[in-house]
């Protein structure tokens, strides 16, 4: 975990719910019961103003070290909804430990339900603005199985922009064709993200997307160690690149 200086002062209470030690008033219990030292005191003011990372925060003896934002990358398994709940289905913040969920990350974008691959969790919201404002254009890229025969001239279609069933015509896009046949796998490339828009652009081509899975969202990769339902934390560089 990163340490991260605050740019100004916080009250403790506030850090410590931050941080995933309970409700505020769960940690409020812990300061009055003189579990929280700062700068090597005991404290008893869940009020007290403090800054992660230039103060010293002790709770129970283990130093604490304050982040503002996390940045997950799951490989989000097929059946389980893009989103933070749901009242009957699994979602992808049921996957990932209460440390995590204690940050009240949100899935930046969405996958069908039925698809899989890159998902990138996180709490930062100016980052996730970013990367899915209209305007950006953020390349994502996609393996897909495709009932029917892809061809020369359906590459030719995706990169001229496919009308969608309702008159949209999408931005244009690229299709690599990496097996042909009754059954053919490509790797494409959009620049947008309408409602299931690659399976649309192929049943606009008389073909069938039976299989989807995400492997790419801008610079960033989906790790081939991840299994579905995995996750972990960007390195530095990772989140450098997606900042840019």
């Amino acid at each position: 975990m990163q340490k991260v200086v605050g740019k100004k002062p916080l009250r403790l209470d506030k850090v410590l719910a931050h941080m995933g030690f309970g409700t505020r008033q769960e940690v409020k219990k812990l300061i009055k019961g003189e579990l929280v030292k700062v700068n090597g005191e005991p404290v008893r003011d869940p009020g007290l103003h403090v800054r992660p990372g230039r103060d010293r925060i002790e709770v129970s003896g283990k130093p604490l070290e304050y982040r503002e934002h996390i940045y997950l990358m799951m490989y989000k398994p097929r059946g389980v909804l893009s989103a933070t709940e749901d009242r009957s289905a699994k979602v992808v913040l049921d996957l990932i430990s209460p440390q995590y969920r204690a940050f009240r990350p949100f899935p930046v974008g969405r996958l069908d339900k039925d698809t899989e691959g890159l998902l990138l969790l996180t709490n930062d919201g100016q980052l996730a603005h970013g990367l899915l404002s209209p305007r950006r254009h953020v390349a994502k890229t996609y393996y897909a199985v495709v009932r029917g025969t892809v061809t020369e001239s359906d590459v030719e279609a995706f990169a001229h922009g496919v009308v969608l069933d309702d008159g949209y015509r999408t931005l244009p896009a690229s299709l690599k064709i990496l097996r042909s046949g009754p059954e053919s796998e490509v790797e494409l490339v959009v620049y947008e993200g309408k409602y299931h828009q690659v399976k649309r652009m192929f049943q606009a081509l008389g073909k069938e997307v039976t299989y989807l899975k995400r492997i790419a969202m801008g610079p960033l990769v989906l790790d081939e160690a991840l299994k579905p339902g995995g996750y972990r934390e960007l390195t530095p560089e990772e989140i450098g690149r997606l900042r840019q």
